[in-house]
């Protein structure tokens, strides 16, 4: 293998900006990539649609050409195409010079230092934009051929694990659909179902309005001003942490509460945390406080309910919260708006509970989704380290700071092994 050639290369010194206008009307049947189709850090298309779809001229591209996303280019979009077709205009159509790896320059505008380069070109307040005439000064060192194809072949099976976890994930999510819709509906042992207005429910399961087995409980509003009482700054729960299925404690931030309240608005293990808002589809997101953090409170956009354990396990509720039928309710009883809904706590007591009337077969149902969610949890860890190591690779291999040959890649035979065995 050749060493780091002398030197660095601009952008421009690596690809040329194709500005190739057509009309969908006259490609109707071409692929369309918009910016909905390029996946944040992914180096392949998420789907696609058809030129008959769109109005307006696009960008026409070919295969092994790279589509930058230049609007709001901290998202980091781009993708190298794998196909011919047409493409919005906000993406920028790069194409490979002669001795340029087109998989190493899709690479290469993913750099961490690249995105920040690009950001410190736009313009416009509402849409940023960066430019060509911006990202095409951007430099790195000069790499053979044959070192830009080790490079990007490095990269890139480091991204194909990332998708074959990304495949796992969401194929434990379909099963988990198909189980809870069994599981609510026909309960563990395909039992007679009866009617209610918000689907099919297994016969011998006790109905109940959700305040008479649970407390519901408000959280603390951001913004307010005190005039009397010690305050105190204390994690708390944000929407934003608060998934459909899990939490996602990653970023937690603070809010200042009076010291008396602490109380009042504490988390305590096994709360089932809902929002009380979002789109139509993520009514009733939420999952459950495990105690996470010691002391934590919850914003007054998301509800904790604590149920009677005697009668009702969290995580049973949690689960039927997420169930068609759970989403159902929510969708009946929420306000709308235009993209958005919302319920408030009087809807969320209101919640018509259904439930095993024994915590065994309460169990025996929160068992079988748990091991469903253990998976998906584990892979999901395994993405977020996957999602690591391609960055600190991406850098340190672009910046030269290292070197293929010298990288011990036993951990990525590891998980590449790991993957192929779950695929099998």
């Amino acid at each position: 293998m050749n060493g780091t050639e002398t030197g660095s290369a601009t952008l421009a010194e690596l690809c040329d900006l194709i500005s190739e206008q057509v009309h969908p009307a006259d490609v109707p049947e071409a692929l369309y990539v918009g910016l909905e189709h390029v996946t944040p850090g992914r180096l392949r298309r998420s789907g696609g649609g058809i030129a008959a779809d769109v109005q307006s001229h696009k960008y026409a591209f070919r295969r092994n050409d790279i589509l930058y996303g230049k609007l709001r280019p901290y998202l980091d979009k781009a993708i190298l195409a794998d196909t011919d077709g047409v493409c919005t205009t906000e993406l920028l159509v790069l194409r490979a010079k002669p001795g340029v790896d087109p998989r190493f320059l899709a690479c290469l505008v993913h750099d961490p230092d690249f995105v920040e380069h690009a950001l410190t070109g736009v313009t416009g307040a509402h849409h940023p934009r960066t430019s060509w005439a911006h990202i095409a000064q951007f430099e790195r060192p000069r790499f053979s051929f044959e070192e830009q194809r080790t490079i990007a072949g490095l990269l890139w099976r480091t991204q194909d694990l990332l998708r074959v976890c990304e495949d796992t994930i969401e194929a434990a999510q379909k099963l988990k659909l198909v189980a809870m819709r069994e599981l609510f509906t026909r309960g563990l042992r395909g039992e007679p179902q009866r009617e209610t207005e918000f689907g099919p429910v297994p016969d011998s399961w006790v109905s109940s309005p959700l305040d008479e087995c649970a407390e519901v409980q408000t959280g603390a509003a951001k913004g307010r001003r005190f005039s009397d009482g010690e305050t105190v700054e204390v994690p708390y729960l944000r929407v934003a942490n608060v998934q459909d299925g899990h939490l996602d404690l990653s970023e937690m931030k603070k809010i200042k509460i009076r010291r008396s309240e602490i109380d009042r608005y504490r988390l305590k293990p096994g709360d089932v945390v809902l929002t009380e808002g979002g789109d139509f589809d993520k009514l009733g997101r939420g999952f459950i406080w495990r105690g996470e953090l010691d002391l934590c409170v919850h914003q007054n956009h998301v509800f904790a309910v604590r149920t009677d354990r005697g009668r009702l396990l969290p995580d049973f509720f949690a689960y039927l919260a997420q169930s068609a039928y759970g989403k159902a309710y929510f969708l009946k009883v929420a306000h709308k708006t235009t993209n958005l809904a919302c319920i408030n706590s009087t809807k969320l007591k209101a919640f018509p509970a259904v439930f095993p009337p024994t915590l065994d077969e309460q169990r025996e149902i929160v068992a079988v989704l748990d091991a469903i969610d253990r998976k998906i949890d584990l892979h999901r860890k395994k993405r977020a380290v996957l999602e690591e190591l391609f960055k600190a690779l991406l850098h340190k291999l672009m910046t030269g700071e290292i070197r293929v040959d010298e990288l011990d890649l036993s951990v990525l035979d590891r998980v590449e092994s790991e993957a192929e065995e779950v695929v099998a």
